[in-house]
């Protein structure tokens, strides 16, 4: 079995754009990223211009088959309505000419009669009738049988079909039934007309010499109607026009076809009247064939966290060879989410990439590898966490428009320095402690991430105490939430780019956050900009550093397996709480006492009052299941359940309903990777010689109620594994030569350990046998799966029919890759 994935991605400008027919003659602009006729991207209105810069990047899966990727520039007068400037319409077999590369395309004219899509099914049969006086006519029957894609106007499709027989001298035209609320209308309709006249019958010719000529000049048309109820009639959705004399070689033929645009000769402007349109289009067809396919190659990615030095490993060599780390650090990541494997591969390259580190201040400051499969990790499995923790705030900033510009110079007439900077200083304020607050809501992926960078860091930079800090800071926030503040809509918080205030806002915002989070000594060097650093002296307290070393340690430690194996326990949560007596004593008071509670990524401990020695100590390893406990069980509220092994139960109560919840939370994020984790727990207690949940009167009893699983740290992510190894196929094939080059890199360098030769020293080599050994692997497994490919095409071009529903005729990119196949066989032969 074989899929087909196709991708697009966006950025443009435009320039050049006809004035507005008024005194200012400036437009407000926006683009459409459309699927023919369907609108799949809409970008930010840039105001008051005729040479508009979107510079939006959009990246979509396309989920059907199209004909055209249009671009479409309108133009938001002061009544808010929209009209349209002008087009850029690419054929889906154009592509490629123009992939990964800035082209500038002239705008076109957009008219009802050239916007088109959709297909008909049709069958036609011309037949001879004799009459019972001996003469002859012949007769077409036209069958409408279907349509499919047709588009969407103004919210519905009511389509209907006419059906004309159309000569020099003749049109004769009939219509279908209308089709409500369809735009893949069946109609199964069947029309008659008399080609030729009545005429002595003549077995030399079918026709009389006269009709002969006639039928040449001959056509069916069959046009598509959308019905509407306006009083400016119906839309015109495509054409069809078949001259009849193909049906001199065969009396019947079936097939599907592409609807056309009318010409209808209107070509009033140049193309040039219009202004241009900049676009850089990357598209990609990914012909993905069922997993078994994929084994050797996926094998030998995925040990690659494994292998020494990493890189030599496979994984590390496809970053070496694609001229873009981002090409690369993509279908990685996607492929070690996808198997499990992305916290070990991250930590191979990235302990790889320490060692290479000479300054502790320039730790993963680089576009390296490294850190791009960190980013596209943490925009993959932080999605949900960036909604929980930015959206509602991001929400608020958007629809309220508080004026909070602080640059004297960008005044607007009657707004108050002070006033903005207060305005300001709150939503900082806000965003900020939402954040350092949100550790608990890390997805544990992160975390481990996290630990691992800081563990390389702090021990390849012993002498500075703060290399652990600025090692993780220098992704969660210059990385993760700086760029989320500053582009919600390219994180899905927002639908669309904000308005220039709203982004003028989020801009000052994410700046003052970013430098929060550096920890850097001097915060005041960090801007340029006068009234930024004027601005900054609000958050010069010590309190913001501490906020901001709580959370990174929090998210750089939990969720580990191993918590013993850091020199320093980190405290993460501590306070006074009420205890219940675990009952260790046969005939022991089970008693409510208040003890100073104390959580480290160690241990969770308490002890009579704060400072003094434990007297109960419960490894992490040891929580099996923290969940709240139901009020009816000691008529107490604000408690939970901390369970250990052997069923042993800590009943605790919080001083309040938030604590409570903090608590939880907190417990549950340190212990959600222990292995002996409980599926189900009693929500109440046991008391009395029973369960008060289930009434089950052994102490040992399974619980009787799912555990909640505590917050969504793993989110379950829809990544296909083997379109994935299908990506790093192509990349791979792409850069073969690059490999090649590798490979004779890795020869000289075992033979010949001399000064590196200029085109050799541009790859990072540092065991060249090991990375020999799985090049070897790469190649062997990229020629495995190219032969595969080439079989598909050709099994492909013998069994696919031009004129099928998947081929209709009219497809161009099918017509050339049948060309190409023949010139391909009659090259072979």
């Amino acid at each position: 079995m074989l899929i087909e994935f196709q991708t697009t991605l966006l950025e443009s400008e435009a320039k050049n754009l006809p004035t507005y027919p008024g005194p200012n003659k400036m437009r407000d602009c926006y683009c459409t990223v459309n699927l023919d006729q369907e609108e799949v991207f809409r970008t930010k209105i840039v105001e008051k211009s005729l040479c508009p810069f979107y510079g939006e990047d959009f990246y979509c899966e396309i989920p059907r088959t199209f004909r055209h990727l249009s671009f479409y520039i309108f133009d938001r007068d002061v009544f808010r309505r929209d009209s349209i400037i002008g087009k850029v319409a690419i054929q889906k077999e154009d592509l490629q000419k123009y992939h990964n590369r800035d082209t500038w395309f002239q705008l076109q004219h957009v008219d009802a009669d050239s916007e088109v899509q959709g297909k008909v099914h049709l069958e036609l049969r011309l037949s001879e009738v004799i009459t019972d006086t001996g003469v002859v006519c012949h007769k077409l029957a036209t069958r409408v049988l279907e349509c499919q894609g047709l588009p969407i106007v103004n919210g519905q499709c009511d389509p209907y079909a006419t059906v004309t027989l159309a000569g020099p001298s003749r049109s004769e035209a009939k219509k279908t039934k209308v089709k409500k609320k369809t735009n893949n209308p069946h109609f199964d309709e069947v029309f008659y007309f008399e080609v030729t006249r009545p005429s002595s019958y003549n077995k030399k010719s079918h026709f009389d010499i006269e009709d002969v000529d006639e039928v040449d000049k001959m056509e069916i048309r069959v046009d598509l109607w959308n019905a509407s109820n306006l009083k400016f009639g119906d839309e015109f959705l495509g054409e069809l026009r078949l001259p009849l004399k193909f049906l001199r070689q065969s009396s019947s033929y079936e097939a599907w076809y592409f609807l056309q645009p009318r010409d209808n000769g209107n070509k009033s402007l140049k193309p040039d009247d219009l202004g241009s349109l900049r676009l850089n289009v990357v598209y990609t067809e990914d012909h993905v064939f069922s997993s078994d396919y994929y084994s050797p190659l996926r094998d030998v990615l995925l040990k690659s966290a494994d292998v020494e030095p990493v890189s030599a490993s496979a994984a590390h060599i496809l970053g070496e060879v694609c001229r873009e780390k981002q090409e690369a650090a993509i279908p990685l990541v996607r492929l070690f989410l996808h198997y499990g494997r992305i916290v070990p591969f991250i930590s191979a390259i990235a302990n790889a990439e320490v060692k290479r580190t000479q300054d502790p201040n320039t730790i993963f400051r680089g576009n390296s590898l490294t850190s791009k499969c960190i980013d596209e990790t943490m925009k993959l499995a932080g999605m949900h966490y960036l909604q929980v923790t930015l959206k509602p705030i991001i929400d608020e900033i958007c629809q309220v428009h508080k004026p909070c510009e602080i640059d004297p110079v960008k005044l607007k007439d009657g707004e108050n320095l002070e006033n903005n900077r207060e305005n300001l200083r709150q939503y900082v304020d806000r965003i900020f402690t939402v954040i350092t607050k949100s550790g608990v809501s890390c997805p544990t992926v992160m975390c481990d991430i996290f630990f691992s960078l800081r563990e390389s860091a702090a021990k390849r930079f012993q002498g500075d105490p703060d290399v652990r800090y600025t090692a993780v800071s220098s992704f969660i926030f210059l990385r993760f939430f700086a760029p989320a503040i500053l582009s919600p809509n390219l994180f899905q918080l927002t639908p669309h780019h904000p308005d220039p205030q709203t982004s003028r806002t989020l801009t000052l915002i994410s700046k003052t956050i970013q430098t929060l989070g550096s920890l850097s000594k001097s915060k005041s060097a960090n801007f340029k900009e006068s009234y930024m650093a004027t601005f900054y002296d609000y958050f010069n307290e010590q309190k913001y550093a501490d906020a901001v070393k709580n959370f990174l340690d929090l998210i750089s430690s939990s969720g580990r397996r191993d918590h013993k194996s850091i020199e320093q326990p980190i405290l993460l949560k501590e306070g006074f709480m009420i205890k219940r007596a675990q009952g260790r004593k046969r005939f022991g008071m089970k008693n409510f006492k208040k003890r100073w509670f104390r959580l480290t990524n160690h241990e969770f401990t308490y002890q009579k009052s704060k400072g003094d020695h434990p007297l109960c100590s419960i490894p992490i390893e040891n929580i099996l299941a923290v969940e709240r406990l139901e009020e009816e069980s000691f008529k107490m509220k604000n408690m939970f359940q901390v369970i250990q092994p052997e069923r042993r139960v800590l009943y605790i109560q919080a001083n309040n309903c938030v604590e409570a919840k903090d608590w939880i939370d907190i417990l549950t994020k340190v212990s959600q990777c222990n292995k002996k984790r409980l599926t189900v727990y009693h929500p109440s207690a046991y008391l009395n010689g029973h369960w008060l949940c289930c009434k089950a009167t052994a102490d040992n009893t399974p619980g009787c109620t799912p555990c909640t699983g505590g917050l969504p740290a793993n989110i379950q992510l829809d990544i296909d594994g083997d379109r994935e190894t299908e990506r790093i196929y192509s990349l791979f094939n792409l850069y073969m030569p690059k490999l090649e080059k590798m490979q004779e890199a890795c020869g000289s360098k075992s033979v010949y350990d001399g000064p590196e030769e200029e085109e050799y020293s541009t790859f990072i080599i540092d065991d060249p046998k090991e990375t020999y050994k799985t090049l070897k692997l790469i190649i062997e497994g990229v020629a495995t799966l190219e032969q595969e490919h080439a079989q598909y095409k050709r099994d492909k071009f013998k069994k696919t029919k031009y004129g099928s529903q998947e081929h209709p005729i009219g497809d161009k990119s099918f017509q050339t890759y049948i060309r190409q196949q023949s010139e391909i066989s009659a090259h072979s032969i």
